[in-house]
C-alpha cells in the first residue's frame, strides 16, 4: 500500500531506436514497438489512480533526423492518441501547430483538452513540441503553451540518459526523476512499481 501517490506523472519513453538495432532491425522500426507498453502504463496508472500523465511525443530537434525516422517516430504519436481516444481520458496534444512538423491528424487534438469516456485521467502529449516555442508564447499570450497542464511530481525516464532533454521546464521544476536503464520497449510492469516504491523515499519540500 502506497502513502503517496503522485498526481501528475511525466514520462519519457527514450531507446526505441537502440532498442531497434540490438534486435536487428532499423533503427525507425523501435518506435512501432513503443506504443504497446504505453497503454500498458495507462492501465497501470488508471489502477494507481493516477490524475494526469504527460508523455513526451518527439521534438522539433527530433526532426533533424533521417525522414524514415520521423516518419515512423510521427506515425507512432498519431496511432497511439487516436486509440486513446477512445479510452476514458482526457486528451491533450501540446505543440507547435504552425509548423510543416506537426501531424495534421492530431490538430483535432492540438492545445485543447477533449473527454473521452468517463475521463478518467488528463493525458497529455507532447507532439513537435519546443520548449522554446512554449516559453516564448508567453510573452505574446501571458501564459506558456502548455498552461492546462499541470505541475509535475515524478518524471519516469526509460533508456539510461540522465536529462530532461527540454521535457516542459516549468512543470517539471519541482519534479523527482527516476530513471530507469532499460529501454521503452522493453517495458515491465515492475518499471512503474519500482519508481513508485522509489518515489516514498523523496523528500518533496517544493523547495520550503
Amino acid at each position: 500500500m502506497l502513502k503517496r501517490v503522485p498526481k501528475h506523472i511525466g514520462i519519457i519513453p527514450d531507446g526505441n531506436r537502440r532498442w531497434a538495432l540490438e534486435q536487428g532491425f532499423n533503427k525507425q522500426d523501435g518506435y512501432a514497438h513503443g506504443i504497446s507498453p504505453g497503454f500498458r502504463l495507462y492501465e497501470m496508472m488508471l489502477d494507481y489512480g493516477i490524475k494526469e500523465a504527460t508523455f513526451y511525443g518527439f521534438t522539433r530537434d527530433n526532426n533533424k533526423r533521417p525522414k524514415d525516422q520521423r516518419i515512423e517516430f510521427t506515425n507512432a504519436c498519431v496511432n497511439a492518441v487516436q486509440k486513446l481516444s477512445g479510452r476514458d481520458a482526457n486528451l491533450l496534444v501540446i505543440g507547435n501547430t504552425e509548423s510543416a512538423s506537426f501531424p495534421s491528424a492530431l490538430l483535432p487534438y492540438a492545445n485543447q483538452r477533449i473527454p473521452f469516456g468517463r475521463g478518467l485521467i488528463n493525458l497529455n502529449f507532447l507532439v513537435n513540441y519546443d520548449w522554446e516555442w512554449d516559453l516564448r508564447t508567453a510573452t505574446q499570450d501571458r501564459e506558456i503553451a502548455s498552461s492546462d497542464i499541470s505541475r509535475i511530481d515524478l518524471i519516469i525516464r526509460w533508456g539510461g540518459q540522465r536529462r530532461l532533454s527540454g521535457f516542459l521546464p516549468v512543470q517539471s521544476v519541482y519534479s523527482d526523476i527516476y530513471i530507469i536503464d532499460e529501454y521503452w520497449p522493453d517495458f515491465k510492469p515492475q518499471h512503474f512499481h519500482q519508481a513508485l516504491n522509489w518515489y516514498q523515499h523523496c523528500d518533496v519540500t517544493l523547495g520550503g
